[in-house]
């Protein structure tokens, strides 16, 4: 039998990619039906959030909520990717670089920005990846998006030394919003401080509610050999967890479940609702931004 519906945490490991993980899981857990709620990069580590079978359904959902990370950016080396995997384009003695220089320029990369993600992210430029472009020999610019950092903390400094050239590496922990890349915030701390700047080691501890203390590392999870073992986070009690809760009345499960609209609850509300039937089932994802509340999509139709 394989694994339960729901979602799994794992803590990925470093030198993985997101879709490697994604396939060793769809071993574990006998199914094809595996996805993750947001990419890392092979050399990050820390919380990916896989959706087991029907949970894939939720995974659109999760990928908007906000994430945590902890970082090692390195002041006084640009790489052409923004991160310790490329190739150093310029060095710049970060000796200079005063406490309250750093903290300033923190202080200017915090709160709600415009951000140019790295050319070497997975952004599509007219139908092809801007990594991909990049590699090929492309300059690639992609334009600013606005993203949220609401907090960027540094945590510790040291001073080291690189070619002859003074680096300082910088430990630092950071909220951010979806769609914010770290890389770039390294990039940009470095441009600001005027030394340039990349990222040299970067873990997720946190995406939406599910957080390092509840990821499990694939060797624990092999060692289970068996898919009903597989630690998930049941359908229902992961929506519980996330998203905020409705709970729907015989008539509105009915009536849900046949893909009909009910009155919203909180009209306006902009994030999704997961709405419960009365016996604890997890009925659908609403939209309630409107009068009427519709199914985002429905997790169990009227007569299944």
């Amino acid at each position: 039998m394989p694994a339960p519906d729901g979602l799994l945490v794992v803590d990925k490991p470093a030198g993985w990619t997101s879709h490697d993980v994604v396939g060793r899981t769809r071993r574990l857990c006998a199914t094809r039906k595996v996805g993750h709620a947001g990419t890392l990069d092979p050399m990050a580590t820390g919380v990916l959030v896989l959706g087991i079978g029907r949970a894939t359904r939720l995974l659109t959902f999760l990928v908007g909520c906000d994430k945590d990370y902890t970082a090692t950016i390195r002041l006084g080396q640009r790489t052409i990717t923004d991160d310790a995997e490329g190739e150093v384009t310029a060095s710049t003695a970060a000796d200079g670089v005063t406490t309250e220089q750093l903290q300033a320029a923190v202080g200017r990369l915090t709160g709600d920005i415009q951000q140019v993600p790295s050319s070497v992210s997975a952004i599509k430029v007219k139908g092809e990846r801007s990594y991909a472009r990049v590699r090929a020999g492309e300059d690639v610019e992609l334009p600013p998006r606005p993203v949220t950092v609401s907090r960027f903390d540094v945590l510790a400094t040291r001073a080291g030394d690189v070619d002859g050239i003074p680096v300082l590496d910088v430990d630092v922990e950071v909220t951010v919003s979806s769609g914010t890349y770290v890389r770039a915030l390294a990039r940009d701390l470095g441009d600001t401080l005027g030394v340039g700047g990349h990222l040299t080691a970067l873990r997720r501890t946190r995406v939406g509610a599910f957080t390092l203390d509840q990821a499990h590392d694939l060797e624990s999870l092999g060692a289970l050999g068996d898919p009903e073992q597989i630690p998930v986070t049941l359908l229902a009690d992961a929506a519980r967890a996330q998203f905020t809760v409705r709970e729907l009345t015989d008539a509105e499960t009915t009536a849900v479940g046949y893909g009909q609209r009910v009155d919203s609850a909180q009209e306006g509300r902009i994030d999704p609702v997961a709405a419960f039937a009365p016996d604890g089932r997890l009925v659908a994802m609403l939209d309630e931004s409107g009068h009427k509340a519709k199914g985002h999509v429905v997790f169990a139709p009227a007569g299944s």
